[in-house]
């Protein structure tokens, strides 16, 4: 059963890899920077791949545990991440591309142990701040061939990286729109199981709120990355958060569970809920 958890600083200090045997004390040191490079885990390589608790998502295990997702995009990097290949005597070699949770927030919810993304293989999700396809980029590794993302980004010089991500990833919907106007992308994107918004703004509860309104199903999922210093740079991260999590109940999301990002983001949280609209009321 799902929880809904009161913000609580502490809960973003756990840094193993939920899913995993790995200690606390053994968490990656992460960089923010670029992680370029390969492994090739062939010959004497100690890398064993394991699936995380996520459909979809992967363990590699070697002296250090790295999130990881299947590449749908063999021999590619998007973002200059490291990438595994794993020899498999069933199908050949598969590709892994490291996922850094100081560069993307789901990845660093998934760490902090969320207990639901829900967004998993075949899933159609809503992406609303995409910026360059860096964590659109895992999600489209995620849902794989069935699945679609529909990513809104409005900054054009994101959104021209955005574009050359989805060349090469036809599960992604680029969609260079400003996300305060859903209706401008009506043609393009059809009823999603799950929207994941990192947009960044002050009143990033209502746009999440009116997309939901135009494309999430009945019972869908909301999961909002909220960066407390744009709601109110003069209040408290805890009252902010309490804060939004009320202005998403006025949007018919029902808030079950958060949690903060600490230690890969400072006064960042994820707050996951269910979509439930009452059917007789009408949205501008």
């Amino acid at each position: 059963m799902s929880r809904f958890i009161r913000p609580n600083r502490s809960r973003g200090q756990r840094g193993a890899i939920r899913g995993s045997s790995q200690s606390r004390s053994a968490v990656p040191k992460w960089g923010r920077g670029t992680d370029k490079g390969r492994f090739n885990a062939k010959g004497g390589s100690k890398i064993l791949i394991e699936p995380h608790r996520h459909p979809g998502i992967y363990i590699a295990k070697s002296k250090e545990d790295l999130l990881v997702t299947k590449n749908m995009v063999t021999g590619e990097s998007v973002y200059g991440e490291k990438r595994i290949t794993i020899e498999d005597n069933l199908d050949g070699k598969t590709e892994y591309r490291v996922w850094n949770p100081f560069r993307s927030k789901l990845a660093a919810a998934i760490l902090g142990g969320i207990d639901r993304i829900h967004i998993a293989p075949g899933s159609k999700v809503l992406y609303l701040g995409a910026a360059s396809g860096t964590t659109v980029s895992h999600v489209s590794d995620i849902v794989g061939p069935n699945g679609l993302v529909f990513a809104v980004e409005f900054s054009q010089r994101s959104g021209r990286d955005l574009l050359n991500v989805a060349k090469k990833r036809t599960n992604i919907i680029p969609i260079i729109e400003d996300a305060r106007h859903p209706q401008k992308y009506r043609m393009i994107v059809s009823m999603v199981d799950t929207i994941f918004a990192d947009v960044a703004q002050p009143d990033q509860a209502r746009i999440v709120g009116i997309n939901a309104h135009y494309y999430l199903k009945h019972r869908g999922y909301v999961v909002i990355s909220i960066k407390a210093n744009c709601i109110d740079s003069t209040a408290q991260p805890e009252a902010v958060f309490a804060e939004e999590l009320m202005k998403l109940q006025r949007e018919m999301i029902r808030p079950q569970e958060q949690l903060t990002l600490e230690p890969y983001e400072r006064d960042h949280a994820v707050v996951v809920g269910i979509y439930r609209p009452d059917r007789k009321q009408k949205y501008d």
